[in-house]
């Protein structure tokens, strides 16, 4: 019988002052699952990149928010508000990529917890290996050289989930509302999200495609006749060719057609660099000099009380599964997390065994 649930909050961290840039950068740099190289050739790579970008884009871009990162912030409120939902038979633990607290600081605290099972819930409403796929590997390293020997189920992704995709309506629609009024016409909606070199997505990653369900779910969802909008990706560095449009291509556009804007960001669900700096100061500012006739940030969906409910009933449905699995009624004991990516997206999480149930 479960009695204790722990679940696992995944982000992927910030630095939490000015002296923690450049070592974040380079565990960032460094997972294989963002630079596909071998060991000594990232090794290098990360500290080039972090010795440059800490000193200008990234330092000058966490210096605009006090020298830090306010996404652990962020997200231990959602951990609280996601705690609230679910009761006293679920803890909520949250670790980061990373910057800390990261897997080898949680797992150890889960294990004196003592869990029943654990349910491993990642911050990221699409999955892509750069993020659900790396942050899993890293738990699943921890766990081993810990022992933890729970048994463990995952929420792979949630890109069409009733809750976010509600919760995501309720923040754009004032926002939409408020531009039209203050530019006195209909504005486009951009649905930016964090993009990804093409290789990526060319060797079976389904991050692109569920982006952009995503955005034609949320943007049915808002029932507003004549919808203009469109998906973009932002953040690309390097010098490897982007998905795209990028969010600077799309802003051009709507110079061009005279159009305003407002941006939602659908692939985050907290606030951090990329909407608070990137999205709200460099891309406001672009949009102004461009001459776009009207801009406007729409809100990641945080700890809107639709989202956290949508969390608390993924959570929820993975304690059931599991525990009929452990009493030998289920067979499939992920069943509701079933594949819903095309076949051709070969790094989808459902065509690996161990995404499909306990491990």
């Amino acid at each position: 019988m479960i009695k204790k649930t722990a679940v696992i909050l995944m982000n992927l961290g910030g630095p939490d002052k000015p002296e923690s840039i450049r070592p974040f950068l380079i565990n960032f740099f460094m997972d294989k699952n963002i630079i596909r190289a071998p060991y000594l050739v990232r090794y290098c790579i990360s500290r080039i990149i972090a010795n440059k970008r800490s000193k200008k884009e990234a330092g000058t871009a966490y210096g605009q928010l006090g020298g830090k990162s306010p996404l652990l912030e962020n997200t231990m409120a959602q951990a609280g508000a996601l705690q609230a939902e679910l009761g006293s038979d679920y803890r909520v633990f949250v670790t980061m990529r990373y910057w800390h607290p990261m897997s080898d600081e949680i797992v150890p605290l889960v294990k004196n917890y003592e869990p029943d099972q654990i349910v491993l819930l990642p911050l990221y409403p699409q999955y892509s290996t750069t993020t659900t796929k790396s942050s899993i590997e890293d738990w699943r390293r921890a766990a081993r050289q810990y022992n933890l020997e729970a048994p463990t189920s995952l929420v792979c992704c949630y890109p069409f989930d009733e809750g976010f995709i509600q919760a995501s309506v309720d923040r754009i629609k004032p926002v939409y509302e408020g531009l039209m009024r203050q530019s006195g016409r209909p504005p486009r909606l951009l649905f930016s999200a964090h993009g990804l070199p093409e290789k990526i997505i060319k060797s079976g990653d389904p991050y692109q495609w569920q982006c952009e369900e995503t955005a034609r779910k949320i943007a049915e969802a808002l029932q507003i006749y004549n919808l203009d909008w469109t998906v973009c990706y932002q953040s690309r560095v390097g010098p490897l060719k982007w998905i795209g449009p990028s969010t600077e291509d799309a802003l051009q556009k709507a110079a061009q057609d005279k159009t305003p804007v407002l941006i939602y960001p659908h692939a985050f669900v907290s606030e951090h660099v990329e909407t608070l700096v990137e999205i709200e100061e460099e891309y406001r500012d672009s949009a102004k000099k461009l001459g776009v006739p009207g801009f406007a940030r729409v809100e990641t969906v945080g700890t809107s009380e639709t989202f956290i409910k949508g969390l608390a009933q993924q959570v929820r449905t993975q304690t059931w599964n599991v525990a009929q699995n452990l009493a030998g009624q289920s067979k499939f004991p992920n069943n509701r997390n079933h594949r819903f990516c095309p076949m051709q997206y070969s790094k989808c999480c459902h065509n690996k065994k161990k995404c499909l149930g306990i491990f």
